[in-house]
């Protein structure tokens, strides 16, 4: 029987190559996007190497639109054997510049989505008896920074999440696994959100050299494909790991964070962001 493969904003970057190395690992894979226009590219791919992926309309955000791409992809397939959720976006800018609204619209993308595949996939892989949720975190799951406390705060949302489905799923042989990814060099920055400082915000300084010193970290930030080849390896670990960290700059802070106090770990971010 062959077995299915789901993967959320697989339009570029993380998305894109995990959707490509499931199906060279022989899953039928569903690169699901919300501009199918996008999916130019990872067909083009597919097709000169002879991979089974289809490109699904799916927006994250809209539960008639999840339901539809589940159900499509039941009729053709009768199973779904893996959902990578990996879409999502960064909105940066520092609490008090940022609305309530933003917030909002941030948290229903990086975590209200993926609760809304969850509990359209679920019931799919408990009838199985098996299955692979594997939630895209982010090392600023673990680790809170100034300048985008939305986004960390939807990553950390996202690693409870994770941790409770791990014992609600797990009974019924559904294994969650958490990617905790640093900063990988994608277009994650040429998509992400910012809010500009008011006029007279104290935080204009501070946010400008959070976001200046992510970007620069980004140029030399680990290749997506990484991120794809450690969700390959967190399927095939038997049994998998609750974590997998991808990059050295992730393994680096978060073995620091392991090793200092809370006050030395702050410290010690102080200066690895300001230098000071």
């Amino acid at each position: 029987m062959e077995k299915v493969a789901v993967v959320t904003g697989s339009s570029s970057g993380i998305g894109h190559e995990t959707a490509l190395e499931l199906a060279r690992n022989g899953y039928v894979t569903f690169a699901t996007m919300r501009d199918v226009q996008k999916g130019k590219k990872i067909l083009d791919i597919a097709k000169k190497e002879n991979l089974k992926v289809e490109v699904l309309a799916l927006d994250v955000d809209k539960k008639e639109s999840i339901e539809s791409a589940v159900s499509e992809i039941l009729k053709k397939k009768g199973r779904i054997d893996i959902l990578v959720n990996n879409a999502g976006y960064g909105l940066f800018g520092s609490l008090e510049d940022v609305s309530v609204e933003e917030f909002k619209a941030q948290f229903e993308t990086n975590f209200f989505g993926i609760i809304r595949l969850i509990q359209q996939v679920a019931p799919i892989m408990r009838k199985q008896g098996d299955g692979f949720i594997v939630n895209i975190s982010s090392v600023a799951g673990k680790i809170g920074f100034p300048g985008s406390p939305a986004y960390i705060s939807s990553k950390f949302a996202l690693e409870g999440l994770s941790e409770c489905l791990r014992y609600e799923l797990g009974q019924f042989g559904v294994k969650t696994i958490i990617i905790e990814p640093g900063v990988i060099k994608t277009n994650f920055f040429d998509s992400m959100k910012v809010t500009e400082p008011k006029a007279d915000s104290p935080y204009t300084e501070i946010t400008h050299k959070v976001i200046a010193g992510i970007k620069m970290m980004a140029e030399m930030g680990t290749p997506p494909i990484e991120v794809a080849k450690a969700i390959s390896k967190a399927i095939s670990d038997n049994p998998p790991l609750p974590r997998y960290v991808v990059g050295n700059d992730a393994s680096m802070f978060l073995e620091a964070k392991k090793m200092k106090t809370d006050i030395e770990f702050e410290n010690y971010l102080k200066k690895e962001l300001f230098g000071a």
